[in-house]
């Protein structure tokens, strides 16, 4: 396997189970990748904010335990990022509460941008910036992609230059394939729509490939799609063809539906 080096930007949080689970856990889009490729055995660096209170304490700490480079992770005034989650029974999680804390207002530097230029790829996850992250590392050719379904807020998104665009149709398949025009029309190299129970489909705009998906116990969705990210980059940035990507991306999903939380951890009670 080809050794990357990947830096993931964007949001953490502490994730908050309610009852019966009644437990917390690391977490956060940015983070949950972040981990993810570390596990694939990439070099991975996360690039983000925490609060200078024991959640950031932990934060930091979980991420170094799981191999992630946390020397560009800063600590801001404010608490750190959480959310309240609850379980359904079939596994599905419905968030009830979400704080950004000290994401909130967070940039990287230029001292961290001119890092971010040496990376194999950059995924940003949430990131209230206005688009100015993604601008400047497409402005200079660095490969890079975005989750644009984990921020509601247009004026945070857009996908013009962006190496590859992951976004969430749900269980639709016309849906999905509707996305996945639309994403490529507005400028995107590469989009990838995950549909829930269907699947996932990727296209360029030449080339499109589905797949379905994978059956198995489901225990906590939390993190599936992030997981889903973290396999279809390692395959797609060491070029490998489409269907793998999306395998690789399906494959580490399933995963991680059969644990909860976004990667396996040692949870604390609330």
């Amino acid at each position: 396997m080809t050794r990357l080096k990947f830096a993931v930007v964007g949001d953490n949080c502490i994730d908050r189970f309610g009852p019966p689970l009644s437990k917390s856990l690391v977490g956060g889009n940015a983070v949950n990748v972040a981990v993810q490729l570390a596990r694939l055995g990439h070099a991975s660096f996360y690039f983000g904010a925490v609060g200078e209170d024991a959640a950031g304490h932990r934060t930091g700490a979980t991420l170094t335990a799981n191999g992630v480079d946390v020397t560009y992770l800063r600590k801001r005034p404010g608490i750190t990022a959480y959310t309240d989650i609850e379980i359904t029974p079939s596994g599905e999680r419905i968030f009830v509460h979400e704080d950004f804390g000290a994401c909130t207002g967070y940039r990287p530097d230029d001292a961290d941008i001119a890092v971010l230029k040496t990376m194999d790829h950059v995924h940003i996850g949430w990131l209230d910036d206005g688009g100015a992250l993604r601008q400047a590392l497409t402005a200079a050719s660095v490969s890079v992609s975005q989750d644009i379904s984990v921020n509601a807020d247009p004026s945070n998104l857009g996908t013009a230059g962006l190496s590859i665009v992951f976004a969430s149709a749900g269980d639709g398949r016309g849906a999905a394939d509707a996305l996945l025009h639309k994403l490529l029309e507005d400028g995107a190299r590469l989009a990838v729509v995950t549909r829930g129970s269907n699947g996932s489909v990727a296209g360029d705009g030449h080339e499109r490939v589905a797949v379905c998906s994978l059956a198995v116990p489901i225990v906590d969705t939390t993190g599936a799609g992030d997981s889903f990210i973290a396999g279809f980059l390692g395959a797609r940035i060491a070029k490998r063809p489409l269907s793998e990507c999306l395998l690789s991306g399906r494959d580490h999903a399933a995963l991680t539906c059969t644990h909860v939380g976004g990667f396996p951890q040692e949870p604390q009670p609330l």
